[in-house]
């Protein structure tokens, strides 16, 4: 996406954040792009509320407004986001580009590639930032990402296990 597209995507995010506060309608605009889109709230730097689809379930724009309103209220892990926060909140969007079963973890990159781990049903996963965020070497990612999906550390390993790998533009 070129720099006003990116633009484009970031202000309508925060018109929607501001807009749960002050009953504002605000005009979704029309796209034929469908993708997974993750957005990330932070305040001050730190994780607030982050919710995402790995698919497009609707168009671009109907799907950045559901999912800012959703990490802002719906994050099980945070209260809802108060009105007297928004001044400290930044949002970061993350486009995915589509998922690709790998066969084995060796083609997985740290810091290039996200990573969605199945292992009998439960599942979990990673955006690519998050190896740079955490500063994890490729196995602490493996393990946290298993402890994550409610597992064992070492439930990456299990014979069981399937992975995707995708990447993500990054909209801050």
């Amino acid at each position: 996406m070129n720099k006003a597209e990116k633009k484009r995507i970031l202000d309508f995010a925060y018109n929607v954040l501001h807009g749960l506060f002050n009953d504002e309608k605000i005009d979704v605009p029309e796209s034929d792009l469908r993708m997974g889109v993750f957005v990330t709230l932070r305040k001050k730097g730190s994780l607030r509320g982050c919710i995402g689809y790995m698919q497009g379930i609707c168009p671009l724009y109907e799907m950045i407004r559901l999912l800012v309103r959703d990490a802002a209220t719906c994050d099980y892990r945070f209260p809802p986001v108060e009105e007297s926060e928004l001044k400290d909140i930044s949002i970061e969007i993350s486009l995915l580009t589509p998922m690709r079963k790998i066969k084995s973890l060796d083609e997985f990159t740290l810091g290039k590639d996200g990573l969605m781990m199945n292992v009998r049903g439960w599942r979990a996963v990673f955006l690519p930032s998050v190896a740079e965020e955490t500063g994890w070497d490729e196995k602490t990612f493996f393990e946290q990402l298993s402890l994550k999906a409610g597992l064992g550390k070492d439930a990456y390993l299990d014979e069981d296990a399937s992975f995707e790998i995708f990447q993500a533009e990054v909209i801050a």
